[in-house]
């Protein structure tokens, strides 16, 4: 992970939860007093974000984070994951932003290792998508690879993904390719999204590297994974879930991405209780 990316996430969240001070603890907390807090797991889950929890708290300082889990390591409800130890008026400024960034991280970890069990057995791989929230895409995606999935493109620049929009801006499946190219390096591969059995036999026919079915049918999506053969890696979009995934992945594509795995996650409940001084 890039801790100066994830460091400036946590001070822009600092910054926006505490504009100039804490006007509850400050008047409530004197600058020598100690504390110890536990962090208590409240529903079984998945640990993702432990070191991005614990980083909010080094920021601050005068802060230590004992962690008795790892990331990728099986919660359950009511067991102590962590203990918080340290100057008093840090672990309150910072106990907000701690659990949110954790809880979102540790949600989407356990919503990606629910779908996930869905694909035992099968020859596909769980990916995500670029639906991320604004400026949490690190996190996110780093909380997905700790359910089990895999990482789509992170970024514009990451990898070459011709959708609906660029198609019909280029023209057609064929124009798209060969402009990308005549413009691109030769090292990169080409992805086309697709809607119908037409448009996968001219993305077959421009020898795309990558060819996603897109809501499509499982009839449809079948007859592809024939016509395709192995040609090229077969990536499966669109209208996935908990009850359609199995059956997508028996079609025997290669990939199914999911865009809720990152925009329909609920958040893991946690927190920060049982405060003693010392």
């Amino acid at each position: 992970m890039n801790w100066l990316i994830v460091d400036e996430i946590i001070k822009n969240a600092l910054k926006e939860d505490i504009p100039s001070e804490d006007i509850t603890t400050t008047p409530l907390i004197t600058e020598n007093s100690l504390c110890s807090v536990n962090l208590i797991s409240k529903e079984d889950g998945i640990l993702a974000g432990a070191e991005v929890f614990a980083r909010v708290f080094a920021l601050l300082g005068e802060v230590d984070v004992s962690f008795n889990k790892e990331d990728g390591d099986i919660l359950k409800k009511g067991e102590i994951i962590a203990i918080i130890k340290g100057k008093t008026k840090n672990v309150l400024l910072g106990e907000r932003v701690a659990l949110n960034l954790l809880q979102r991280m540790c949600g989407i970890a356990t919503l990606t290792n629910n779908f996930s069990k869905k694909l035992i057995g099968t020859n596909a791989k769980l990916a995500d998508t670029r639906k991320t929230t604004p400026n949490l895409r690190i996190l996110e995606k780093y909380s997905v690879k700790i359910g089990g999935g895999i990482n789509h493109r992170c970024n514009l620049s990451d990898g070459i993904l011709i959708k609906d929009n660029h198609i019909d801006a280029a023209g057609s499946i064929t124009n798209a390719i060969n402009l990308i190219r005549k413009n691109s390096s030769f090292v990169r591969k080409i992805e086309v999204e697709t809607e119908n059995l037409d448009m996968v036999k001219e993305a077959l026919t421009c020898n795309a590297d990558i060819i996603m079915l897109d809501n499509m049918s499982i009839d449809e999506m079948k007859k592809s994974v024939e016509i395709i053969g192995n040609k090229a890696i077969i990536e499966a979009s669109g209208n996935v879930n908990m009850d359609t995934i199995r059956s997508i992945a028996e079609t025997g594509v290669n990939l199914i991405s999911v865009g809720a795995l990152t925009h329909s996650y609920k958040s893991f409940d946690i927190s920060m209780k049982n405060l003693i001084l010392l």
